[in-house]
């Protein structure tokens, strides 16, 4: 195949559709839907009932893709949006140097109506910025 996609427009159009969008809002209004908590989240073979981010969170767009599943019956168009959560608060030790804490990523998957489809969370729940909470009866199957 001698297709170069390197100087292809649908490049621009990439571009494009992520300037119109206000990600760091998105990723900020699902915080606040969820009151800055994750309940049911695996760690491993760790099970948390509840964890809880108790800085204020800044949102970095890290990465961000279009896509396109194809069923027998439909097509499904999707936008997946992964996020890094850094903490707005630097810790003592760090604040000289103005370097703030990474908290988790956050990869938020929507559909074409801007519905969120899916939600994956990679959290430290050793950082000093999350409140966790084990339910100890909870067995990995």
């Amino acid at each position: 195949m001698d297709i170069n996609l390197n100087n292809h427009p649908v490049w621009d159009e990439f571009d494009k559709i992520f300037t119109q969008i206000d990600v760091k809002a998105l990723v900020k209004e699902h915080l606040e839907s969820c009151n800055y908590k994750v309940k049911g989240y695996w760690d491993g073979d760790e099970f948390y009932e509840e964890i809880a981010f108790i800085s204020p969170l800044r949102a970095e767009l890290a990465d961000c893709s279009l896509g396109k599943t194809n069923t027998d019956c439909h097509s499904h168009r999707w936008m997946r949006l992964q996020f890094v959560l850094i903490s707005d608060t630097p810790t003592s030790d760090r604040e000289q140097a103005n370097d703030y804490e990474e908290i988790c990523e956050l990869t938020l998957v929507l559909d074409a109506d801007w519905k969120i489809i899916d939600e994956n969370w990679l959290i430290d729940v050793e950082s000093p910025f999350v409140v966790s909470r084990k339910n100890v009866e909870v067995q990995k199957v």
